[in-house]
């Protein structure tokens, strides 16, 4: 089933079931406004859905149902009982034609006629309410008055006056006696039958209560359930196990070269990874989950301290490792803390400074490489480095030499120095330094790094980076003397071989050893020096060129290398916990079992780059690098690789999404064209000349390049080497063959190729020429577009639709987000806006950008399902500019790019 479709059935029969309880909510207060307006909106975003994926028949009964509530809410209708279960009819029909949609992917056939025609007539106020019943005549009593009157008993077969006109009064007449003929299986409806709605009624309510019975609840509504976190822990478990058993087998089978159990072996470790990614999947949960407090507790501080603050959330819904999550909770509440405690001032010094007198504190989540990157940033007053450099000479930790030496960064940092504080006095809320190096602590025990950027008088940036998950890594198993070691492959940026008389020495300078790659000084540790499996007095200098390898670790902005004996593989390992006599150890951060069944410790680059300084050194590295580059502004660093020839071809680093290496197994065709399933989505490979092939066995090296939405793979025979250089491109004649020119790379004549050709070749679309279509070729920036819907679905739906039409796409879900985009100063060039809306609706929001503020120029457009002319009226009043049914795409695209146009007009 389309994913759309089944998208469209989870929220509508959620919808659904809160529309019953509602109704019944409204049905014992007919006077709730806010229970009558949620019915509406739920029942008006059910019928625009329907019109949107083009489903007529639920359109219309939908329709008919939602003209009956807009009569409730205009006042025009009473809620009453019988107008109720007419509804409920409605939604009862909805319901098992939902169900034919999702056993068949498309409507059932069925005739809706009747219950729509007493709709309308309900809408139209023609429904007759049930007759009311007759009294019902007491014969005792009635024969009782009648013996009174006449003075006597009644004989037997004598009847009082009160049963003789009853009897009489429900005795048929001959019009109606010569009506009573047979009737016909199957009546049109008519005015007649539709005045009763309890009988005429009864068969559809009859029908869909039955076929509610018979099918139970919707399938689509049931996709998911609640787990116990201790049940997914012990799945967690197994599964890890699994992953050691299958590391094992796989240890065997490298060991008996074509062996029967090879093929076998190869389809367990495929489902053993896709288990392992699905149940890795159930435990990730969205940050936003570990802000839930922070803007209450925003709040209070900024009561508290007399402060005007606002607290900005986005990417809530980056996912990672539950275990994770639980571990920033603290860290990232006392960041933010001491951002409103510490960070924003006063609003008579933020006015005086020339700044607005609300300090905004902006948390922001996003992926990058394999990590979650949490950004905590104040516009406030930024950290004193004068103030800290006072507080650091004070308590001795370093001398004044020593401190005329390091840049403002490297001594702001001292704030996550224990003890280092620049609060002049105690307070109920911690001060900037006061607990941040168990924050830095804490941070690091999980994998994790935290930087700092700040400026005086201008604000705070806290960068935390942390992986996403702490159960099964990917590790590089090292060997350093008779050791081995696994060293997290997120830590590591690349590895470097160093032999006498090879490209890459180990040079000393200060008796501290470092390595030359690509002009810059990289500080080195070796590993058996630091564990202790070499004494540290020997002398490596003599045969440090000597076969090895350099890791080379990042640990937050800086990099260093440690220096190993032996690289064996790459392996997914299980992490296990540090045994307790061990957790002080920082170098380690756990243990994990190889396929051999051997146990081996894991390093932890952060504790290492502690346990020698070369965080400094790196540091002091870094400082002379840039000292040395500052001369050279023009360097660009360049992947160079070979492909098709032995001509080296290079292109910038930058533009590289990922390198991969693809099993040639997993490459399919479509339209004669070469792609693999990439990360969720199809990814298109492309060659550097069309006559060249791709591999047919083993493994294909790919350049990944991402812009956007478009993915592309550009197949190369090798890669060489990644080099920094000054760029001096000579321009062919010719750039329809994917090149830009050629270039000096390394002392080699390279050419240099032009990934725009090759992502037009994949896409055909990627730059479109709509020279038919208004201005769009013409266009140096995308337009910027807010789309404010409170549907997920629709925002989900429209945001393909316009990205793929060139725009650049903004969503929120309610009016109130909108405004607090404006009054932070977020500019667009169109507004589109759903009309029926909790909260603010459409009209009123268009109404408040068009009162004020700097958006009151902006071209809004409405989309809503409401479409008759009077809405259209309705809407120009409120401010849009035009309107738009919510299901007629083309046209909102022909409106959008006519809006743009005008606004262009007005402009120039």
């Amino acid at each position: 089933m389309d994913d759309l479709l089944t998208e469209f059935l989870t929220e509508t029969n959620e919808s659904l079931d809160t529309v019953d309880n509602e109704l019944v909510r409204l049905e014992q207060n007919p006077n709730d406004k806010a229970v009558l307006d949620n019915i509406f909106r739920l029942v008006h975003t059910i019928k625009g859905t329907c019109g949107f994926l083009g489903l007529p028949r639920l359109e219309s009964v939908a329709h008919a149902a939602e003209n009956v509530l807009g009569n409730f809410r205009d006042g025009k209708l009473t809620v009453n009982s019988e107008l109720v279960s007419l509804i409920l009819q409605a939604l009862d029909a909805i319901k098992v034609i939902l169900r034919g949609l999702e056993e068949s992917g498309a409507e059932p056939e069925g005739d809706d006629d009747m219950l729509i025609a007493m709709l309308d007539e309900a809408a139209a106020g023609k429904l007759s309410p049930a007759p009311a019943a007759e009294p019902v005549v007491d014969a005792d009593v009635a024969r009782s008055e009648t013996e009174k009157m006449l003075g006597r008993a009644l004989k037997p077969g004598e009847v009082s006056l009160e049963e003789l006109e009853a009897a009489f009064a429900s005795a048929p007449g001959p019009e109606e006696m010569a009506e009573e003929e047979p009737a016909p299986a199957v009546a049109a409806p008519t005015a007649t039958a539709a005045k009763a709605p309890a009988k005429a009624g009864a068969a559809p309510a009859a029908a869909a209560a039955s076929g509610a019975a018979d099918h139970g609840d919707s399938k689509a509504a049931n996709q998911s359930i609640r787990v116990s976190v201790d049940l997914l822990e012990d799945l967690m478990n197994l599964v890890s196990e699994l992953v050691l058993t299958r590391n094992q087998l796989l240890q065997t089978a490298r060991r008996h070269e074509n062996s029967e159990f090879t093929v076998p072996l190869q389809r367990l470790s495929q489902c053993t990874t896709e288990l392992q990614e699905g149940v890795m999947k159930t435990r990730m949960q969205p940050v936003g989950n570990a802000w839930q407090k922070l803007p209450r507790i925003v709040r209070d501080l900024s009561h508290e301290l007399g402060k005007k603050i606002e607290l900005d959330m986005h990417g809530a819904e980056t996912e990672l490792d539950r275990q994770v999550l639980e571990l920033i909770k603290d860290p990232l509440t006392h960041m933010v803390r001491n951002s409103a405690d510490h960070g924003i001032e006063m609003p008579a010094d933020r006015a005086a400074a020339g700044k607005p007198e609300t300090g905004h504190i902006r948390l922001n989540a996003f992926h990058e490489g394999g990590h979650i990157i949490i950004e905590i940033i104040d516009d406030g007053r930024g950290i004193n480095t004068d103030r800290i450099r006072q507080k650091v000479l004070e308590n001795g930790l370093v001398s004044e030499a020593e401190l005329e030496g390091m840049s403002e960064n490297q001594i702001q940092k001292f704030i996550f120095h224990p003890g280092l504080s620049t609060a002049e006095k105690v307070t109920s809320v911690s001060g900037r330094g006061v607990g941040m190096d168990v924050v830095r602590s804490n941070i690091e025990k999980i994998g994790g790094t935290i930087e700092l950027e700040s400026r005086m008088g201008q604000g705070s940036r806290f960068a935390i980076k942390i992986p996403l998950t702490l159960a099964i890594v990917s590790s590089l198993i090292v060997g350093s003397g008779p050791e081995r070691f696994a060293i997290p492959q997120i830590s590591v940026l690349e590895l470097v071989r160093v032999m006498s008389g090879g490209e890459h020495v180990i040079e000393h300078i200060s008796n501290t050893p470092v390595l030359r790659l690509r002009n810059r000084l990289l500080p080195l540790v070796r590993l058996d020096k630091v564990l202790g499996l070499t004494p540290a007095s020997s002398d490596d200098a003599a045969n440090d060129n000597d076969q090895c390898f350099v890791v080379v670790a990042q640990v937050g902005a800086f990099t260093f290398g440690i220096v190993v004996d032996e690289v064996f593989d790459t392996e997914e390992i299980v992490v296990k916990p540090m045994a307790p006599i061990l957790k002080d150890l920082s170098v380690y951060s756990g243990t994990t079992i190889l396929g051999d069944g051997s146990v081996i410790m894991i390093l932890d680059p952060n504790g290492i780059a502690k346990a020698t300084a070369a965080v400094q050194d790196s540091e002091a590295s870094d400082t002379l690098e840039m000292k040395g580059r500052a001369a050279d502004s023009e360097q660009e660093s360049m992947l160079v690789f070979r492909a098709g020839s032995d001509n080296p071809k290079a292109v910038p680093l930058s533009l590289i999404a990922r390198l991969e290496e693809i099993d040639v197994a997993t490459i399919e065709h479509s339209h004669g064209r070469p792609m693999v399933q990439y990360r969720g989505n199809l990814m298109p490979l492309m060659t550097v000349d069309p006559y060249l092939q791709l591999k047919t066995e083993g493994h294909q090296s790919v350049l990944v390049f991402a812009d956007g939405d478009h993915v592309m793979g550009l197949a190369v025979d090798e890669i060489l080497d990644i080099v920094e250089t000054e760029l001096k491109v000579e321009l062919t004649a010719d750039m329809q063959n994917g090149r830009l020119g050629t270039a000096v790379v390394a002392g080699k004549i390279t050419e240099i190729m032009d990934v725009g050709h090759y992502l037009k070749l994949a896409f055909k679309d990627h730059i479109k020429t709509k020279s038919n279509e208004g201005h769009a070729a013409s266009r140096r920036q995308p337009p910027r577009v807010l789309l404010v819907d409170d549907s997920s679905f629709f925002r989900n739906m429209l945001k393909p639709l316009l990205r793929a039409g060139g725009y650049e796409v903004t969503c929120v879900s309610s009016a109130e987000d909108a405004l607090a985009l404006r009054d932070k100063g977020t500019a667009f060039d169109l507004i589109i806006s759903d009309i029926e809306m909790p909260g603010l609706s459409g009209f009123e929001f268009a109404e408040e950008v068009r009162q004020n503020g700097r958006w009151a120029q902006v071209p809004m457009v409405a989309l809503s399902s409401l479409a008759s002319p009077a809405d259209f009226d309705r809407g120009r009043e409120a401010g849009f500019n035009d309107y738009v049914a919510k299901y007629d795409r083309d046209s909102l695209l022909n409106v959008l790019e006519e809006q743009l146009d005008f606004a262009r007009g007005v402009a120039a």
